[in-house]
């Protein structure tokens, strides 16, 4: 069970679902229910899309809108459930389907968390007091999951600080994955000519949404203090609210005046598109302040990007400083988890950004590095097989 799924994908949770439940339905039968309008089958893989319900139909739109329709899509999604053998939910979006799927259907329950509500409190911008409904949420599927999968062993240990009263031994560590075939270092430069990038100039690369978690808006601090001819691209669309979409255009305008040369692709690009943006940078970026694992940094990775990142959550397990890319580290507020220094913050990124920029054998070192890295540890064969292996203990049991 999950929000996301192709062609509506968004985050790094609905990457994970995509390619996890495609490993997966080469060795068992796999149902994906999703929210839209998908449905389709292809072999052992089922693909089921649902609508939310009307709930607020008249009046002005209020932010907890998105909260109670979660609600009842969760409610709609257990509604077409139909011989399964076990339920596994990704994300606090569809964390109450399988919760309540447990209970219908006297199944075990798997929850694989991608990020969690108590250290989101920027969510409740985006949610207003839906904040509180989705936690509450959140909190009841957690403790109630017979298995909880983390994707770092930073989750892991976020969990237990979230949620003191969860078993530890209910939390299994399973590592996202990357798809080496389809992320491979490509020569192609035909999406870097459609959004303006000048191929012929090193750039620093960024690729997500526009949110607070992402942190896209300390990269964009930092590139005053970038050498000044720097080409800075920024693939960020999708932005939480609008609030923080003007804040965003108003400090890229801003950086603009100390730096003319910042393409900003307002949209998440095809998969093809972003496989070229990784492949030919100079240097990735991911300045995210709150990161479970950070899927980016594998796609870059993977094609042979060096990667400059914060040094926090799951990230310190992805990225080894000094050797496929650096980590930069930064005091983080205890209730938000954003840089206490944000100006610090700004200026370390850029100056390992710079250093990478003013060394490009050093940069091909750590790109070459980080392409070995992903290629031993993070394959999706191993993961699917590490989740079936979860399945089974959980289903033999009396």
């Amino acid at each position: 069970m999950t929000r996301e799924y192709p062609p509506n994908v968004y985050g790094g949770a609905g990457v994970h679902v995509e390619y996890l439940s495609r490993e997966l339905a080469k060795k068992i039968e796999v149902d994906v229910h999703c929210w839209g309008d998908q449905m389709s089958d292809d072999g052992d893989l089922h693909v089921r899309g649902a609508q939310p319900w009307s709930l607020i139909a008249d009046g002005p739109p209020q932010k907890f809108k998105a909260a109670l329709e979660t609600f009842s899509l969760n409610l709609a999604q257990v509604n077409s459930l139909a011989g399964i053998d076990i339920v596994h939910t990704h994300t606090w979006y569809v964390s109450m389907a399988g919760f309540l799927a447990k209970k219908l259907f006297n199944i075990p329950f798997v929850l694989t968390t991608h990020s969690l509500e108590p250290l989101r409190a920027w969510k409740a911008e985006q949610l207003g007091s839906g904040y509180a409904m989705s936690s509450w949420m959140e909190k009841t599927a957690i403790l109630d999951a017979d298995a909880i999968i983390a994707v770092s062993q930073g989750t892991k240990a976020d969990i237990l600080r979230a949620y003191p009263d969860v078993n530890p031994a209910r939390i299994h560590v399973i590592y996202n994955g990357i798809d080496l075939d389809e992320y491979q270092k490509t020569s192609s430069t035909t999406a870097l000519t459609k959004y303006g990038v000048d191929s012929a100039r090193p750039y620093v690369l960024f690729v997500g949404r526009i949110t607070r978690q992402k942190g896209v808006t300390h990269l964009v601090e930092a590139i005053r203090y970038l050498p000044p001819e720097t080409q800075v691209v920024l693939c960020a669309g999708a932005p939480d609210t609008p609030e923080i979409a003007a804040e965003m255009r108003g400090k890229v305008e801003e950086a603009t005046k100390h730096n003319p040369n910042i393409v900003w692709i307002e949209k998440m690009v095809t998969k093809p598109e972003a496989i070229e943006l990784y492949s030919n940078c100079a240097v990735f970026c991911c300045p995210s302040v709150y990161e479970p694992f950070g899927i980016i940094n594998l796609e870059a990775m993977a094609c042979r990007a060096p990667v400059v990142a914060s040094a926090t959550g799951g990230i310190l397990e992805v990225v080894v400083d000094g050797e496929t890319g650096y980590l930069v580290p930064f005091e983080q507020d205890p209730v938000t988890t954003f840089p206490s220094d944000p100006d610090r913050f700004a200026r370390d990124l850029a100056e390992k950004v710079s250093i990478l920029l003013a060394d490009p054998q050093k940069a091909k070192t750590f790109g070459e590095a980080g392409r070995k890295r992903v290629e031993e540890t993070f394959a999706w064969t191993a993961i699917a097989d590490q989740t079936i292996e979860l399945y089974r203990q959980l289903t033999s049991k009396p």
